[in-house]
């Protein structure tokens, strides 16, 4: 099994590339720290499997999986993360992800799930999912959302309109609508609870 690995923590994903081409039918052919070089590195080395971190600089591993399984077919995509929220596990599902998984499964289990996800197996933490069937879905539109995340990252209304090209009185309005959305008094505040929920 060929795997890329895309964790922007260099330790950790330097051990656990080690640890799995320990593994006698696994291959590690790609790592990378960055979600925008994710789509390249597997175009050269075409994984089997793409081992893709949430948080990454560039782009997040749900914003890379959709674009990798559009540019290499046959790839199996699994999202490992410290980030065991409900609505990340939605999202990866939605944006074609095989696997959701924490990173502090033992590697024994990991092999044992990738190979499971590569048979035609959809493996997820079962908390997770437990968690997942009990949590509404995000209340947010996309544009929604992706004014949150530009205004989480510290973005002007003015920043913000240029960025996404809506006029800076569109950009209020679903500022408004996801703060009130979200139950939040502003809009750091209206990030900060769509980040835990996993909605960004």
């Amino acid at each position: 099994m060929r795997i890329l690995l895309a964790e922007d923590q260099t330790m950790f994903r330097t051990a656990l590339g080690t640890l799995l081409d320990l593994e006698p039918d696994f291959e590690v052919v790609a790592q990378v720290g960055r979600g925008d070089a994710v789509v390249a590195a597997a175009r050269e080395s075409r994984p089997d499997v793409a081992l893709l971190d949430i948080e990454m600089p560039g782009a997040t591993g749900l914003e890379v999986t959709p674009l990798l399984l559009a540019e290499v077919p046959g790839v199996v995509v699994v999202v490992l993360t410290t980030f065991g929220r409900p609505g990340y596990l939605k999202r990866a599902l939605e944006a074609g992800a095989r696997g959701f998984l924490l990173k502090d499964v033992p590697v024994e289990r990991l092999a044992e799930q990738l190979r499971a996800v590569v048979g035609g197996s959809i493996v997820v933490d079962p908390q997770l999912a437990a968690s997942a069937l009990a949590t509404p879905p995000s209340p947010l539109t996309d544009r929604e959302r992706e004014v949150l995340v530009e205004g989480a990252r510290g973005a002007t209304v003015q920043e913000i309109a240029v960025r996404l090209h809506l006029s800076p009185a569109t950009v209020r309005n679903y500022l408004s609508s996801a703060i009130g959305k979200t139950g939040a008094s502003n809009r750091v505040s209206a990030a900060k609870v769509a980040e835990q929920q996993g909605w960004l």
